[in-house]
């Protein structure tokens, strides 16, 4: 089964610790109205809120909307099933999100390691 976090067309997740609602909404190509209601719907999201209100998602958080964007959009269930399957299963999606995190750190290392070849 394909890991329903990282899809392809996804950009890769740059390496910083927090990320706005409208970087979030280009990393995860979902509108920042959408992730704002999915706070409320998916008890794993929770940005950081700072002054005046603003979120600051962590790389944690913008896994969590891939795998949730992935369940909706992609294999078609519904908010209510998509919580289930999120909640349900929680050392599976630890293991997921590791795998993602690692995925990740390659990556960057790669790109690390392509600019000092140049």
């Amino acid at each position: 089964m394909l890991d329903p976090s990282q899809s392809d067309d996804l950009p890769p997740i740059p390496g910083k610790r927090y990320f706005t609602i409208g970087e979030v909404s280009q990393l995860c190509e979902v509108k920042p109205h959408v992730l704002r209601y999915w706070e409320q719907e998916f008890p794993q999201l929770k940005p950081v809120k700072r002054r005046g209100n603003r979120r600051y998602y962590q790389r944690q958080d913008v896994i969590i909307i891939r795998q949730i964007r992935s369940l909706l959009y992609d294999q078609g269930f519904t908010i209510g099933g998509a919580r289930q399957r999120l909640t349900g299963d929680e050392a599976k999606q630890d293991q997921t999100q590791f795998r993602l995190l690692v995925k990740q750190m390659i990556v960057e290392l790669e790109d690390v390691l392509r600019v000092l070849k140049n």
